[in-house]
């Protein structure tokens, strides 16, 4: 058997194939980010998903695809701790934007982005990803994803920023106080997740103008820093994987047609695609 995972910081999907490449089951685990999770966490978190304990002896190969897995020192981690459970499996671990290449990839060279969580791009050819800028993290970077925008709600709330009915809502549903935020982004092992999960707020309210706008601002600011610096960019189509690219799709064209660029699919979750891509071009 050999399965293929593709890890965002919130949750990993996971796919076991049988010897005929045929999808024998699919589950979930939380994600497994090395930047952000205690690495002690991530053999308990795998044996409570008992369909993975079930044929953890069957499996003989792992592609593992990550955020937080594009420097070598993470990539160890995680294979010395999958390691652990799957003891029989040789372990492969790439970082994410390599599977969303995979994902994304129609045939033709493209630039590649990763909205979710956190963000990140690159361009590929169909082979080879190039990757010209280099991922910061929610606290630097990340612009456009999950954790910018709920950076950007949270900052706005407490600064008396949003309009009164927007302050309003936040307030009944959220009940947050600052010490509750200051301790869930410094003192938690996930805080781009925490920030990431405001989202359902801005995303169910996505047509109110203010939100639309904080928004879009976001997506040009995603553009600047993390599209444009590719000379391909001019030209080429611009795919996006990741939750947030999807449920903000409308805005996230209208940004790009402002700066005249490209944008050609966008997809929720990519491992189905990554899958076919392994079917394909690998097993």
């Amino acid at each position: 058997m050999v399965a293929i995972v593709d890890s965002g910081s919130t949750k990993s999907d996971w796919v076991i194939l049988d010897d005929f490449k045929k999808i024998f089951l699919k589950t979930e685990t939380i994600g497994f980010n090395p930047n952000f999770i205690n690495k002690e966490l991530i053999v308990p978190e795998i044996e409570k998903n008992t369909s993975l304990t079930s044929v953890k002896n069957s499996i003989k190969k792992i592609y593992f695809y990550g955020s937080g897995c594009g420097v070598q020192q993470n990539c160890d981690t995680i294979i010395e701790e999958l390691g652990k459970v799957f003891t029989d499996a040789e372990i492969i671990v790439r970082e994410d934007l390599m599977a969303a290449a995979y994902a994304a990839y129609q045939d033709k060279p493209a630039i590649v982005c990763i909205m979710g969580t956190g963000s990140n791009s690159c361009y590929f050819d169909g082979e080879n990803i190039k990757i010209k800028l280099p991922s910061l993290g929610f606290l630097m970077g990340d612009e456009g994803s999950g954790s910018a925008i709920g950076k950007q709600l949270v900052r706005r709330f407490f600064m008396q920023k949003l309009p009164a009915d927007l302050h309003q809502e936040f307030e009944e549903i959220y009940h947050l106080t600052i010490e509750e935020a200051l301790k869930n982004m410094y003192h938690t092992t996930r805080p781009n997740a925490y920030l990431a999960n405001f989202n359902k707020f801005v995303v169910e309210r996505k047509d109110h103008p203010y939100l639309q706008k904080m928004v879009f601002e976001e997506m040009l600011n995603f553009f600047d820093y993390q599209v444009l610096p590719y000379e391909e960019s001019k030209d080429a189509e611009i795919n996006f994987i990741g939750s947030i690219a999807y449920y903000y799709e409308d805005i996230l064209r209208s940004a790009a047609a402002e700066l005249n660029l490209n944008v050609g699919q966008i997809v929720q979750k990519p491992i189905e695609s990554l899958v076919n891509y392994h079917i394909k071009y690998i097993l």
